[in-house]
């Protein structure tokens, strides 16, 4: 059965914008906008569709951008106005999904009131992945939820090397749930692995459970 891929408009191609279009790309159909010459024809070759374009002109955006796609990014962090009139025009396009780039809180904030379904801080929050990275070795990745509640990559400490997920009774220990296994050899990824499941040395641990008691097991010696 074919799926068909998503239609992604990216607003904007600095540094994040032109790293997340050409991600996108591989899996998209992405447009990406900007008003710079030299930033569209940096990235022309390595998206779907790449224009030069004022995004702060509602008609030309009206034109290209349809309430069909699927999203849009708007990453004109550097200009507060652009990026404030280009949510409010896609907004009034009728997207459903907006995501907008922000500087400030009172940025943010007006994001949100001209139409922004998200906001995003990029430097913060690579910052915040880099400073949990560091304090926690161990700790090789994470999503942060609702309520505290997080999804992290976990190297399983040495003592849990050989043991079943039945031995090492991780939610009665540590209130945390294994939702999924990383194995490197054989390259494979175990959704749901069954308490019979014993980890090795290489494996990685998807795990899910609120922040505290995500790091206690990562500490474990």
């Amino acid at each position: 059965m074919k799926i068909d891929r998503k239609v992604i408009c990216v607003v904007g191609l600095g540094q994040f914008g032109s790293e997340l279009a050409q991600a996108l790309a591989k899996d998209c159909e992405v447009l990406c906008l900007d008003s710079s010459e030299d930033r569209v024809n940096s990235i022309s070759d390595k998206v779907q569709r790449a224009l030069i374009v004022d995004a702060r002109d509602f008609n030309t955006m009206r034109a290209l951008v349809t309430p069909d796609f699927d999203e849009a990014v708007v990453s004109l962090g550097e200009s507060v106005e652009a990026s404030i009139l280009c949510t409010l025009h896609l907004k009034r396009i009728g997207l459903k999904s907006i995501r907008a780039k922000a500087t400030s809180e009172d940025h943010a904030h007006i994001l949100k009131a001209v139409g922004a379904t998200d906001v995003i801080f990029p430097e913060r929050e690579t910052a915040r992945r880099i400073a949990a990275q560091v304090l926690n070795p161990n700790l090789l990745d994470f999503v942060p939820l609702a309520e505290d509640f997080e999804v992290m990559e976990i190297a399983p400490p040495a003592s849990f090397h050989g043991r079943s997920l039945l031995e090492l009774r991780l939610r009665e220990r540590f209130e945390v749930f294994a939702i999924g296994i990383k194995e490197v050899v054989p390259e494979r990824f175990v959704f749901l692995p069954g308490p019979n499941f014993v980890l090795k040395p290489s494996d990685i641990m998807v795990m899910i459970g609120r922040e505290k008691d995500l790091l206690r097991l990562q500490r474990e010696p």
